[in-house]
């Protein structure tokens, strides 16, 4: 087998990596360095960064669902001040609303700290190529969402806010992968040969793609403009009721073929679980964010608790069940995609039919 650059161990290609070698990548790092040489630092960051970027997005639905993101209207200072040196009797005894927006600025500036910590530990200390270039993309991903947040309150534009909370998600999920990516339980995994992996590792990527373009969609209908038509508000709603179907269908198909096919991989079975019932949980939020805030289909039946149900705009249980909506979207998303990264990593082609792009095999 050809050598790479001078000094490299013997596996590493001359070329660039592309994403399917990452896992052999995987491999041979393991075999190559001792477990003891693997610094525990990037996965206990990881796990903290995905802990913290969770209530981040509460905090972050909150502000929409207050209609609070232009509770301040300066960026970065907030009021003139530093976020970091304004008055605490201000901030805890002002409008709702300033409390929100300042509060999930806040958050935000700690996950800036911690995004950046870990893309130089990874920097420092982890061996993998495509992992450190995870990490990298992390904090240019906390950066672009930054200066999103920052130019939807100085421009106050709606595109802007939609693209904000389509970022945060994939942010979200990136930690997530990162979080995997680092521990223990991904270097020391064993994958095993099976005849159909093409076919799983295919539906689980497409099952993370159609989360997260449903996640595209939610937010075309949350940032609708108050002077839309009714016919642009029911396509946009049309559109995500067909993806809220796409998503459970692949969601569900893709948790029934691992218990058919890959019962053995706990791991796998747990991730599907998961997925199953988040995406579950999900359709239940859905349902009840409509009757917040449309109330009862007029096409339906009505029952008699529909009778006497008023849609108040603004009341908690509106707040608190479109907010959870939106959180557990972007939770479904960061499942399917380590899920997917799950099922790359154990389930593998068979030996004589596995073909890898950019290596080159010739005498030692």
């Amino acid at each position: 087998m050809t050598s790479g650059a001078a000094g490299s161990p013997p596996w590493v290609p001359s070329q660039a990596w592309l994403p399917m070698q990452a896992l052999h990548e995987d491999r041979m790092t393991m075999s190559y360095l001792p477990p003891n040489q693997f610094s525990t630092w990037p996965h206990r960051l990881a796990v903290v960064l995905v802990c913290a970027t969770f209530p981040l997005l509460w905090v972050g639905g909150l502000v929409t669902s207050y209609r609070a993101g232009m509770a301040v209207p300066d960026w970065p200072t907030t009021y003139g001040y530093n976020p970091l040196a304004y008055p605490l009797d201000t901030w805890l005894g002002g409008p709702w609303d300033i409390f929100i927006e300042h509060a999930h600025r806040l958050l935000a500036g700690g996950i800036n700290v911690i995004a950046v910590a870990l893309g130089v530990v990874l920097w420092r200390a982890e061996p993998r190529r495509w992992v450190r270039r995870l990490g990298y993309l992390a904090v240019a991903g906390v950066l672009v969402q930054d200066v999103l947040g920052g130019m939807r309150v100085v421009l106050d534009r709606r595109l802007l806010a939609q693209l904000h909370a389509c970022v945060g998600p994939a942010f979200f999920t990136l930690a997530g992968l990162l979080a995997v990516a680092t521990s223990t339980a991904w270097r020391e995994a064993a994958g095993r040969p099976h005849g159909r992996c093409t076919k799983l590792r295919g539906l689980a990527l497409l099952t993370a793609l159609l989360a997260y373009l449903q996640i595209v969609l939610g937010s075309q209908v949350r940032h609708v403009p108050v002077d839309a038509s009714p016919s642009a508000f029911r396509g946009a709603m049309l559109f995500h009721l067909l993806g809220a179907g796409l998503v459970a269908g692949h969601s569900f198909g893709l948790c029934l073929r691992i218990h058919r096919q890959h019962a053995q991989e706990g791991r796998l079975v747990r991730g599907a679980n998961w997925l199953a019932g988040l995406v579950g949980l999900q359709l239940c939020l859905g349902v009840g964010t409509w009757l917040v805030n449309y109330g009862w289909p007029s096409f339906l039946p009505q029952p008699g608790a529909a009778e006497g149900f008023t849609v108040v705009r603004g009341s908690t249980g509106q707040v608190v069940m479109s907010t959870a909506h939106v959180a557990c979207g972007a939770l479904i998303v960061a499942v399917a995609a380590a899920l997917a990264a799950w099922v790359h990593r154990l389930v593998q082609q068979p030996r004589e039919a596995a073909v890898v792009p950019g290596w080159r095999w010739g005498a030692a």
